[in-house]
């Protein structure tokens, strides 16, 4: 075996952790992971312990999925009662900075009436003195600022904290993971390594570079007692290889979500990756293996755990020459820098744009556009919609884009002109804020509030605004969720009846009668636009995906 050659298999499913609960952006930030680890965390591992069959009920219920219920069908109690008592112990300082941030909101609430803050710096808590700046915008209303780059450079960021878990992946079943902490089992190997690690890139390397076992355990570092997993893990078997697109005009294929690949001139375009492993399956997709060797951009359309997946990211991270992200509002607790984000998880190639804002790449350009909704009326920057064009080729990449202000879409025409396929996301129901803002408030929102400020997309009238107003082409709803394989981030079913199907289903028949392309994307498709800009689209059928 010590002479063989070996893969990692493309059905091994890997989950990154951050104290055993999984990854997603605001648990990498020292100031918002603290606050969703004493408002989500230790309350929902808290509530199981005093109830854990109220949490196994709720989990069988549609109508409660993606609430804070624990999925381990009211077992392993004390498992969980352990990991809470042991980050409570281990992670005291992060504790105690949550509540930091409580009790300076609460002292510039009571005091900051429009006079000086110059005095308040006495009375900020002791641990965050040096870190925040105390600010007032133009109407007097106090607030602060973080100091992000010293926070990372703090004890407050733990490298230690971060894991990653893999295991076998046989279906699109998984427990959601914003209410879900993962423990170990006999059939996953937990590896402590942070997320900047050199052996993370090694790792997903063998996936199409194999090694032989020596290597691998190198790699891995695993215990000799966990040698039969590891190599259940592994296979000589190599892969079929990638055959890229090098035809004259521009080919994009959806891997599902918002994920889109535009391959065109020998440059590759990777947007929210969000990707399904190989295994065997009934819905025809795109997986890891119809990636390049090499991606020249990867682009973030915004800082939600359906766009910014670490388990993808982690895993083509060693192919990827440039991750191109919005830059952020500058130290606002609810908006992170996404670029201080990446890279202090080991991406050293991120570049940080503004709206109307160009990169230009060969007969490539790249042109960030301003983002509006979604984010529940929250002060938050990092949200970019992307224009691409490509020789002839126009497209924009508006994700969750809601068109709550036409007059935004009105100045982008007059500036950009019309555009030839869009790819816009109608989820417009969204989740109300506190769904997942609501760790950081610091007061109780009202009920009737909180539910009218949505994360919510763009509807039908607001979508056939943006059609119209750029004389569109080709229309593709997406970011919709309807994937099976994204139910662990998005939690979203939706019927015929559900108003982002029928919302949908209006611009799609509109759009057809009068001539325009139109679909709701789902699982793949691929189009090829020839060098004139002609369109062919690629006739695909569903077919099983085997590991």
């Amino acid at each position: 075996m010590d002479h063989d050659n070996f893969y990692l298999r493309q059905n091994i499913q890997v989950e990154p952790l951050v104290d055993h609960w999984y990854a997603w952006p605001y648990l990498i930030p020292p100031a918002t992971a603290a606050r969703n680890i004493t408002e989500r965390h230790l309350k929902i591992m808290d509530s199981y312990i005093a109830n854990p069959l109220i949490h196994a009920n709720a989990v069988k219920n549609p109508k409660m999925m993606g609430g804070p219920f624990i999925d381990y069908d009211g077992k392993r109690v004390d498992e969980i009662r352990s990991l809470r008592d042991r980050i409570r112990k281990e992670r005291a300082h992060l504790l105690e900075l949550s509540a930091a941030l409580a009790t300076l909101d609460a002292i510039l609430r009571e005091t900051a009436k429009g006079y000086s803050l110059q005095p308040l710096y006495l009375k900020i808590p002791d641990i965050l003195r040096g870190y925040v700046e105390l600010v007032y915008d133009l109407n007097n209303h106090p607030s602060f600022r973080l100091v992000e780059p010293l926070l990372y450079k703090s004890k407050y960021y733990d490298r230690s904290q971060q894991s990653l878990f893999l295991s076998l992946i046989q279906n699109d079943d998984r427990p959601f993971v914003l209410s879900t902490p993962r423990l170990e089992s006999d059939d996953t190997l937990h590896l402590r390594r942070p997320f900047d690690d050199d052996s993370v890139d090694r790792l997903f390397r063998l996936k199409t570079e194999p090694q032989p076992w020596p290597v691998i355990k190198e790699i891995v570092q695993a215990g000799d007692a966990q040698d039969a997993l590891l190599q259940s893990f592994l296979t000589m078997e190599s892969p079929s290889p990638y055959v890229p697109y090098m035809g004259p005009g521009v080919r994009w294929r959806y891997f599902g979500h918002a994920c889109i690949l535009i391959e065109s001139n020998g440059i590759s375009m990777l947007f929210d990756p969000v990707l399904s492993y190989t295994y065997e399956s009934d819905i025809s997709r795109y997986t890891y293996l119809d990636l390049p060797e090499k991606i020249d951009y990867v682009l973030i359309t915004h800082n939600h755990q359906d766009h910014v997946l670490f388990e993808t990211l982690l895993q083509i991270r060693h192919k990827v020459k440039n991750i191109v992200v919005p830059r952020n509002g500058g130290g606002h607790l609810q908006d992170p820098s996404l670029k201080l984000l990446l890279k202090n998880c080991g991406f050293r190639n991120v570049i940080e744009i503004t709206e109307m804002e160009e990169l230009r790449d060969s007969q490539v350009s790249i042109t960030g556009l301003p983002f509006f909704g979604e984010h529940a009326d929250l002060d938050i920057q990092s949200k970019m919609a992307w224009l691409v064009r490509v020789g002839p080729h126009t497209l924009l990449f508006a994700a969750d884009s809601c068109n709550i202000e036409p007059r935004l879409y009105e100045h982008i025409h007059r500036e950009t002109g019309n555009i030839d396929a869009l790819f816009l996301g109608m989820e417009c129901n969204g989740a109300p804020l506190s769904w997942l803002y609501g760790p950081l408030l610091t007061q109780r929102v009202e009920r009737s509030m909180d539910e009218s400020r949505r994360l919510a997309g763009s509807n039908y009238e607001q979508a056939r605004h943006i059609v119209d107003l750029f004389h569109c082409r080709e229309v593709y709803v997406y970011a919709m969720g309807q994937e099976p394989w994204l139910n662990y981030i998005m939690s979203i079913k939706y019927t015929e009846e559900s108003r982002p199907i029928v919302e949908s289903n209006r611009l799609i028949q509109s759009c057809q009668e009068q001539g325009i392309i139109a679909e709701r994307l789902f699982g793949e498709k691929e189009i090829l636009r020839e060098k004139g800009g002609h369109r062919r689209p690629m006739v695909t059928t569903p077919v099983a995906v085997t590991s």
